[in-house]
């Protein structure tokens, strides 16, 4: 593999504690009992609004939808201050760079608000790209990571096979398939480890375990 896409929210940046803030904020103004991270794991997919109607039982139209959205976001933001850089995650940029792979950052989280929290933590200099999402919240990854695959310089990205996606969500090993990149699941949060082990792509207890089963020394 000569580029990786890193995932971001639950990967990268160790947020799962804001996750489950901001979603507490949803339920809250639901009147809705908050969940546990085993809760969570359980019942989290994506399309996020799916993931949503399963907590709250029944359809959400695209209005609500939205405004829940709108929510969430701002329960997660209050309490950005509290969150990190996963434990191994400067250890594992500074690892793939000096082993001579390109690196790329790749979120559903939104772009306006990436990108300045990439500066602040002093990462953005590893990455050759960072794309957050500059479209409707809460779909596949998919066709987000073509486009962003395709907006790579140096023409990286028109040889998927070249390409590994590291992220901690079933949909990053959907995307990585789509588009015929190779991925490593990282047990980040997201779902629980069975789920990423059935989803027959290797899965990693650390970011630097990640470069391990992707030959990156």
């Amino acid at each position: 593999m000569r580029h990786i896409v890193w995932d971001w929210n639950g990967t990268l940046f160790d947020d799962q504690h804001l996750v489950l803030e901001g979603l507490g904020a949803v339920l809250d103004a639901a009147g809705l009992p908050r969940v546990d991270l085993v809760t969570y794991q359980r019942m989290y997919t994506r399309p996020v609004q799916v993931f949503y109607e399963r907590l709250f039982g029944r359809a959400i139209g695209p209005d609500e939808w939205e405004a829940l959205d709108d929510l969430y976001h701002r329960g997660y933001r209050e309490a950005l201050a509290h969150a990190a850089l996963a434990a191994d995650a400067e250890l594992a940029l500074r690892r793939a760079a000096a082993a001579g792979r390109t690196q790329s950052l790749l979120s559903m989280w939104r772009h306006d608000e990436l990108v300045p929290l990439v500066d602040r933590l002093d990462i953005a200099a590893h990455f050759v790209r960072v794309d957050g999402l500059r479209g409707t919240a809460g779909g596949h990854k998919a066709p987000y990571l073509a486009a962003h695959l395709d907006r790579l310089p140096g023409g990286v990205g028109r040889d998927p096979a070249a390409v590994v996606v590291i992220g901690d969500a079933l949909d990053d090993a959907a995307a990585a398939t789509e588009v015929g990149a190779a991925c490593v699941l990282y047990d980040g949060g997201s779902h629980p480890r069975a789920e990423l082990e059935a989803a027959g792509v290797p899965v990693a207890e650390r970011l630097t375990h990640a470069l391990d089963l992707v030959g990156i020394a």
